[in-house]
């Protein structure tokens, strides 16, 4: 029986790992990207911090899909485009879009392939903050947000492992 417990345990801590490389996976190959962007690089300006903003004037259908993407399987943080978040004003595509195409760019290392979503997006470097609406730079808080929850959840695995290891040795 302590042998059975022992198994699930370490099954589940493995399992829990093994998601977290799926749903990367997943989420790096869900969605070609034409590049109708410069080329790969960093695209830090000399003189500071960029933003990624939707383009105004593509087509409504694939800023859509764009932004479904980003707050969807490109993990984005897209809380403060719900209702009732300090972004959801002006409650238009363009605006939301721009919002959740930022949150990608900055916690997927600022490079033009981060900034694309199909030629719905472009790299700028002037800040698109307005009122309590802030976005984040990739070395504000929100940025770090994701990269902090995965940390988390991996100690999560790391710790229940140990756990499993000292159980064992003492059932043993």
């Amino acid at each position: 029986m302590c042998r059975l417990f022992l198994f699930l345990v370490f099954m589940e801590c493995y399992l829990a790992m093994a998601r977290g490389i799926v749903v990367q996976q997943k989420a790096d190959a869900a969605i070609p990207v034409t590049t109708l962007s410069p080329p790969e690089g960093n695209t830090t300006f000399i003189d500071g911090t960029t933003w990624c903003v939707a383009l105004a004037g593509v087509s409504q259908a694939d800023l859509q899909n764009a932004l479904d993407w980003a707050c969807g399987l490109g993990m984005a943080n897209c809380k403060a485009i719900q209702q009732g978040g300090p972004c959801f004003e002006p409650d238009t595509l363009v605006s939301h879009a721009s919002f959740a195409f930022n949150s990608y760019y900055q916690t997927n290392g600022n490079s033009d392939i981060a900034c694309n979503f199909g030629g719905t997006a472009a790299l700028t470097k002037r800040n698109p903050s307005y009122g309590k609406c802030v976005y984040s730079t990739s070395g504000s808080l929100d940025s770090s947000a994701s990269t902090s929850l995965r940390k988390r959840n991996q100690n999560l695995v790391e710790s229940k492992l140990a756990a499993l290891l000292l159980l064992s040795y003492f059932w043993m």
